[in-house]
C-alpha cells in the first residue's frame, strides 16, 4: 500500500498527512515559546531536568543493559549484570525525543552527544534480522515475543521509533542513525506479525502510534497495516493468555469497548492509536467509539485536577465515580497520555472541550509532577496527604529517580515539545487554544501569518496577540473560549467585538488584518467554589477552589496557628480573595484566602463511631483565614499535609 507524499514537513509530535479527515492542522514548531509560567518550565527542563536525566539513565543501568545486548552477554553473566525491569531501554528513548524536541528549539553540543551515543549503541546491540531489546537479547534470550502480554517488546520498539521521528524532524545531529535503527525494528515488526501467521500483541500499547506517526512520517503503508492490525486484534483474546483482559484493554473490540477501563496509561496510549487510524483511514465510526469513551472518562473517571486512574492495584482506572482524593493514583504517564489522546481528538474535531481538559492536565495533573527546581518528580499525584502517609509505590514525596523510572523521562519529552500543541491552524486560518507568551507562524493560502502572544498566564487572564505579518485577503483569529471564563471579552484594535463564539467553543475574529493589528481577550479569573457531583461518595459535603485554569489546596505550613489542614472547614458562600506573591517556596504564586471554621475534636478512643453527634469531648471550632496556593506547586516547601477538597462549614463561631 503506497503512502501519501508528505507535501510540507510538520516539526512536531503528530503530523496528520495531507489526505487525514482532520479538521485542524498542527503548526509544529510554528508556536514558540517566549516567555511566562511554560517557557520558563522549558528552560529548566533544558538546563536541569534532561541532564539529571541523561546522568540517572546511566547510574541505573540504562546504557549498560544495551551494551550487554552489543557486546553479544548471554546467560548467567546476563542476569548477574543486566539492571532494572525488562523496559529500561524504553526510557532512553524517551530521553531521545526529549532532547529532539529540545535541539529543535535550540541545537546543543551536548544533547546531540547523547543522541549520538544512544544511536551507536542501539545500532551495535540491534540483530541482523532488526530486533533490538537490551533485556531479551540477554537475560530473556529464549523467550522473545513468548511473554507479549507483559514483556513491552513492543512497546519499547514504540518510544524508539517516536523518538526517531522526533530527532529526525527537528534536525537532530544523529537522528539519521537513530532513525535507520527505527525503521529495521520496524521493518522487523511487519515481518513478524504483519503476515497475520502471529497474531500477537503487546500487552502495553505504544506501537500503535507509533507506527502511525512512522507511517505518516515515510509514507510507507505496511507500518500503517500493522499499526490497523493491532488495534483491530484487541478484544480477541490475544493478550494476557485470557487471564485479566480488562487489565490489558482486551475485553472488548475498539469499536465496542464503551469506557475505559484496566491500566490507564495503557487504555490512553491505546486511545491515541485508535484516532490515529480513524483520521488516517477515514473511519467516522472508529472516531465516534473513541469520543463516547473519552465523554465517559471525563464524567465519570476524571479527577478535579485533570488526573486519571483511582486505584494503586494495577494502576488502573476505577468504577465511574470512583473517585477518592487520598487514594488517588493519577500517575503522572497517564496525564500524559490523556494528553496525547485528548490532542488527536481535537485536530479530528475541532472542538475545544478537548482543549480545556488539555488545560485542566498541563496546568493541574501534569504540572504537579515536578518541583520547583526541576530535580524532582512525582509518579503518583493525590488530591490529599495526610501527615502520617505511608505506602510501598507512593514515596509520598517527589523524588529524583524511581527504579521504574517511566515517568521523569515522559515529562522531559512532553514539556519539550509544549509548544506544538497550543496553536493549529486550517484553511480559514489559525486557532490558539492555550494561552502562552510566544510567536506564531502559519501558512493560509494566501501568504503567511505571524503574530505575537504577550500574557502572564494563567496569573493573569489578560492575553494580547498582535498582528506581525498579515497576506491580502480576509482570514480568521480563532481564540478559545476556556469554559471555566464566566466573562469573556475580545476588542480589536480598542473595539469591543460582539457575537463572535462558534460552535466549537471559540472566540471568532475575520476580517482582513494588517501588520499591527492588536486583538485584547480577557478571560474572567474570578476565584470560583466548585462541588462534586453527588454520585462521588469520596467527596459528598466537600467543596473545591479553582481561580481560571488552576486548581487549589491548602498545606499545612501556610495555615494559622498550625491548624491542622484536616479540621478546616470553608465557611459557605465565602468568597475567596487573591493575592499576588512574588515567591512563597515554590515560584511565583497567587494565592487564595477564604474564611474558614477550624474544628478540633479530641478522640475518646475507642472505635471512631457514634450513635449520636455527641462525644464525651466537647468540639471546639473559631473562625480562621484558610490560605489556599496552586496545586500544580504542592510540595515545594515542607512536604506536610496538603488538600484539594475540604468540607463545608454548618455553623461559623463567634470570633
Amino acid at each position: 500500500m503506497p503512502g501519501p507524499a508528505r507535501s510540507t514537513r510538520v516539526s512536531g509530535p503528530v503530523a496528520p498527512t495531507p489526505e487525514a479527515t482532520v479538521r485542524r492542522r498542527p503548526l509544529g514548531d510554528g508556536f514558540r515559546l517566549t516567555g511566562g509560567m511554560w517557557r520558563r518550565w522549558q528552560d529548566l527542563n533544558r538546563s536541569v531536568s534532561i541532564p539529571l536525566g541523561m546522568r540517572r539513565l546511566d547510574d541505573a543501568g540504562n546504557f549498560a543493559n544495551l551494551g550487554l545486548a552489543g557486546d553479544g552477554v548471554t546467560g548467567a553473566e546476563a542476569a548477574a549484570r543486566y539492571q532494572g525491569p525488562r523496559f529500561m531501554d524504553s526510557d532512553l528513548y524517551k530521553a531521545v525525543e526529549a532532547i529532539g524536541w529540545e535541539t529543535g528549539r535550540e541545537p546543543a553540543d551536548d544533547l546531540a552527544a547523547f543522541v549520538e551515543r544512544v544511536g551507536a549503541l542501539a545500532e551495535r546491540a540491534q540483530r541482523d534480522d532488526g530486533y533490538l531489546n537490551s533485556y531479551y537479547q540477554t537475560v530473556g534470550r529464549e523467550r522473545q515475543y513468548t511473554e507479549l502480554n507483559h514483556s513491552h517488546e513492543m512497546y519499547c520498539a514504540g518510544h524508539l521509533i517516536q523518538a526517531a521521528i522526533a530527532v529526525t524532524r527537528a534536525g537532530t545531529p544523529g537522528g539519521d542513525r537513530v532513525l535507520a535503527v527505527a525503521r529495521r525494528f520496524a521493518d522487523h515488526l511487519v515481518a513478524e506479525f504483519g503476515t497475520g501467521d502471529n497474531p500477537g500483541i503487546d500487552g502495553h500499547p505504544e506501537i500503535e502510534t507509533a507506527l502511525m506517526e512512522l507511517y505518516r512520517e515515510t509514507g510507507e503503508g505496511s507500518y500503517l497495516d500493522l499499526a490497523r492490525q493491532l488495534l483491530e486484534g484487541r478484544g480477541h483474546g490475544r493478550v494476557g493468555g485470557g487471564r485479566n483482559p480488562s487489565y490489558f484493554q482486551d475485553h472488548e473490540t475498539i469499536r465496542k469497548a464503551d469506557t475505559l477501563i484496566g491500566h490507564a496509561v495503557r487504555a490512553l496510549y491505546l486511545e491515541a492509536g485508535v484516532v490515529d487510524l480513524a483520521v488516517e483511514t477515514g473511519d467516522d465510526d472508529l472516531l465516534a467509539a473513541s469520543i463516547a469513551r473519552w465523554e465517559d472518562m471525563v464524567a465519570a473517571k476524571t479527577a478535579l485536577t485533570g488526573g486519571v486512574g483511582s486505584r494503586h492495584s494495577r494502576e488502573a482506572f476505577g468504577d465511574r465515580y470512583e473517585l477518592p482524593p487520598d487514594r488517588a493514583y493519577n500517575e503522572t504517564c497517564a496525564a500524559i497520555a490523556s494528553i496525547h489522546w485528548s490532542w488527536r481528538l481535537l485536530l479530528a474535531t475541532g472542538q475545544s472541550r478537548y482543549a480545556d481538559l488539555i488545560e485542566r492536565t498541563l496546568y493541574n495533573g501534569f504540572a504537579a509532577s515536578t518541583s520547583a527546581d526541576g530535580e524532582r518528580f512525582f509518579y503518583v499525584n493525590p488530591l490529599q496527604r495526610r501527615f502520617d502517609h505511608l505506602e510501598g509505590d507512593d514515596p509520598g514525596r517527589r523524588h529524583e529517580w524511581y527504579s521504574c523510572a517511566c515517568c521523569p523521562p515522559n515529562i522531559m519529552r512532553l514539556v519539550s515539545s509544549f509548544g506544538h500543541y497550543v496553536a493549529t491552524s486550517d484553511d480559514t486560518g489559525v486557532q490558539i487554544h492555550q494561552y502562552a507568551g510566544g510567536t506564531l507562524r502559519a501558512g493560509l493560502g494566501s501568504g503567511e501569518v505571524a503574530v505575537e502572544v504577550e500574557t502572564d498566564y494563567p496569573w493573569s487572564g489578560a492575553v494580547g496577540v498582535t498582528v506581525r505579518e498579515a497576506p491580502g485577503g480576509s482570514w480568521r483569529l480563532a481564540l478559545r473560549r476556556p469554559a471555566w471564563s464566566r466573562h469573556t471579552n475580545v476588542t480589536v484594535n480598542g473595539v469591543p467585538v460582539q457575537d463572535t463564539a462558534d460552535d466549537d467553543g471559540y472566540l471568532v475574529v475575520e476580517r482582513e488584518w494588517a501588520a499591527g493589528d492588536v486583538v485584547q481577550l480577557d478571560l474572567d479569573l474570578t476565584p470560583r467554589v466548585v462541588r462534586p457531583y453527588h454520585r462521588i461518595d469520596a467527596l459528598r459535603g466537600c467543596v473545591a477552589v479553582e481561580r481560571g485554569p488552576l486548581v487549589y489546596c491548602v498545606e499545612q505550613v501556610d495555615q494559622v496557628d498550625g491548624a491542622d489542614v484536616d479540621d478546616l472547614r470553608l465557611v459557605r458562600g465565602a468568597e475567596p480573595v487573591a493575592e499576588r506573591r512574588a515567591d512563597f517556596g515554590g515560584g511565583p504564586t497567587v494565592a487564595l484566602t477564604v474564611d474558614g471554621v477550624h474544628v478540633t475534636k479530641e478522640h475518646p478512643g475507642g472505635l471512631p463511631y457514634r450513635t449520636t453527634d455527641e462525644d464525651t469531648a466537647p468540639a471546639r471550632s473559631r473562625p480562621v483565614p484558610v490560605t489556599l496556593v496552586p496545586y500544580f506547586q504542592w510540595d515545594n516547601r515542607d512536604g506536610r499535609p496538603m488538600r484539594v477538597w475540604l468540607p463545608l462549614a454548618d455553623e461559623v463561631p463567634s470570633p
